[in-house]
């Protein structure tokens, strides 16, 4: 996961990462750690340490001006990184324009922040070093880049922090500090051995550093501690004490012991940057400084929501504009309205609310209320259909009427399996009208054995009449001869209520209607759906956008709420595939 878009605003590499490409066309020497991927891009092998440090030179190199040496055995700095720790300062110690003075606290054989605060802001700096070979590369780099005027670099004792490096500044008080602390308490604990959670993957870059610059007694808890302490007698001294931390549980424990000193104001913050993500805290004992506000809890929050995104070649759309027709759609549609007409289809035979929504000129926006999953199984749910229809009761043969006993032996084969002497002497049951009990498969048998040649003829005369069936939840066509129907068995039908009538009567209050009835012009009851922001039970709730990118078609879907992403990834496919299924069977084949 990239953090690169929580970076400090003002970091230069937030919106406009390094380009490998060009750096390694200006820079012959970073050129050679480059490689290309099968995709084309310019990539950078970061377990390197040549590679770490070629990126690291060319960076101060080009956007900074700074030229500096540094040996593969000690520190190599990543640039985004410390230069989200110097904005952050110029936020603590409130601008960027005044002569500031400051204390970098182990400045490494880099010297990066006193260069990067010198070079950018015009800031002092005292840089401290307890190792000779770090002390010998940064007063180089300092020279080497005529900033020896701004920066001066001292050699300290061993664990010597703020007490010791200020005995010979007694008269000069300090805006700030930095430091960037020995993470870890041991070897072991460096290679990531019990400090590094199992769950999360390896590190993507190289570990380099010297014993002194990645291990302290204690690790960076204790070390800091040891600043904090400095901090209670210096007090004053420095307006303002800063830290960076490795590891999210060392700050907690750290802000205690603030908290335990009496320290009046205290702050912290995140370094985001890649796949890296670093702490800072800072403490000062003034009372007219302005603390900057520690991150908010919302960022993590407002993760930006990619929608489902699928693309229709211009052929697919070609195809589907010669097929368009079939659906009602008027000659010669533009393909974002082709495109949008056969979603509005598939979503209809899915039962799925939407309404058109307004939208640019060149797309087409719907938005979806799904209240029902009727997209999965639903090669099942067909062959259940086929299967009920072709156990439908049939029409009986004209001229054949029904009594009070034909019903009767209805009613009882429909729980007996007939024998078959007796299939031939049973004449068929009346037709049944809406409401009725189901014929099981025999009793259709036997009714097309006895004159199968008249039933066929009679189903050409017979009405459709839509009962609504258990199984499916579907309008299905019930046969029936309006002519074959006595008052007997009209009260014969009504005195045997049927279990599609009783399911039906049982409304539940997990139901949720997607459908009302209104009359139209002609006196006729037609069902309309319901508007999608009139349903208060409904699984998700999405927005789908239709728009032309050049000869192609784009169609994006964006979450809106719900139960269960998972959903609208599922119809996003449905809808995907139903549109290619259409190309590669037509309709009319």
């Amino acid at each position: 996961m990239s953090l690169n878009k929580s970076m400090h605003p003002r970091n230069r590499y937030k919106d406009k990462p390094p380009d490998f490409a060009y750096l390694a066309s200006k820079y012959p020497d970073f050129e050679q750690h480059v490689h290309t991927n099968l995709a084309g891009r310019a990539m950078l092998n970061f377990k390197e340490p040549e590679a770490v440090r070629a990126l690291t030179c060319t960076l101060l190199k080009e956007d900074f001006g700074l030229t500096i040496d540094i040996p593969l055995e000690r520190l190599i700095p990543t640039v985004p990184l410390r230069l989200n720790y110097i904005h952050w300062v110029e936020d603590l110690i409130g601008g960027r324009g005044e002569p500031r003075r400051g204390i970098d606290i182990g400045t490494g054989a880099s010297c990066i922040y006193p260069l990067l605060g010198a070079s950018m802001n015009g800031w002092h700096y005292l840089a401290t070093e307890v190792d000779d070979i770090c002390f010998d590369y940064a007063t180089r780099n300092v020279e080497q880049n005529n900033l020896s005027d701004l920066i001066k670099v001292v050699k300290v004792p061993q664990k010597t922090l703020l007490m010791d490096a200020l005995k010979e500044e007694s008269a000069i008080v300090y805006d700030f500090c930095m430091c960037n602390p020995p993470f870890f308490a041991n070897q072991l604990e460096a290679k990531g051995v019990n400090s590094r959670n199992s769950r999360r993957p390896p590190p993507s870059s190289v570990n380099t550093g010297g014993v002194t610059e990645i291990m302290a007694e204690g690790g960076e808890l204790e070390f800091v501690k040891r600043i904090i302490h400095d901090s209670l007698q210096l007090k004053t001294r420095l307006r303002w004490y800063s830290c960076m931390l490795g590891k999210k549980c060392s700050l907690a424990p750290l802000k205690e012991e603030l908290r335990k000193q009496g320290v009046p104001k205290v702050t912290h913050t995140e370094f985001c940057q890649g796949r890296t993500m670093r702490w800072a805290l800072a403490w000062s004992f003034y009372d007219d400084v302005t603390v900057p506000s520690p991150p908010s809890k919302k960022r993590k929050l407002e993760k930006s929501r990619k929608p489902l995104t699928f693309m229709l070649l211009q052929p697919t759309v070609k195809e589907l504009q010669s097929q368009a027709s079939s659906i009602g759609c008027p000659s010669n549609p533009r393909p974002v309205e082709t495109i949008t007409a056969w979603l509005e289809k598939t979503l209809s035979d899915l039962k799925v609310l939407y309404k058109r929504v307004p939208c640019g000129r060149k797309e087409q926006s719907l938005f979806l209320t799904v209240v029902e999953n009727n997209w999965i199984h639903g090669r099942q749910r067909r062959r259940d259909q086929g299967r009920h229809l072709r156990e439908l009761p049939r029409a009986p043969p004209s001229g054949i009427s029904t009594t009070p006993s034909s019903v009767t032996a209805q009613h009882h084969s429909s729980t007996q399996i007939p024998d078959s002497s007796h299939s031939d002497s049973h004449t068929p049951t009346a037709a049944q009208g809406p409401g009725s009990v189901p014929q099981s498969g025999t009793n259709r048998a036997n009714s097309q054995g006895a004159s199968g040649q008249e039933v066929e003829s009679q189903e050409e005369e017979t009405s459709c009449v839509p009962v609504k069936d258990s199984g499916t939840e579907e309008d299905v066509i019930m046969e029936s001869s309006p002519t074959s129907i006595t008052p007997n068995t009209t009260l014969a039908q009504t005195a045997l209520p049927t279990t599609t009538q009783k399911q039906e009567a049982i409304i539940t209050p997990e139901e949720v209607p997607t459908e009302t009835q209104e009359v139209n012009a002609t006196g006729q009851e037609v069902m309309q759906p319901q508007s999608p922001g009139a349903v208060q039970h409904f699984l998700f709730k999405c927005l789908v956008n239709v728009k032309a990118e050049e000869q192609d078609v784009a169609v994006e879907i964006h979450w809106v709420e719900g139960q269960n992403k998972d959903l609208m990834n599922q119809l996003c496919t449905y809808l995907k595939n139903t549109l290619f299924r259409v190309v590669a069977n037509p309709l009319g084949t």
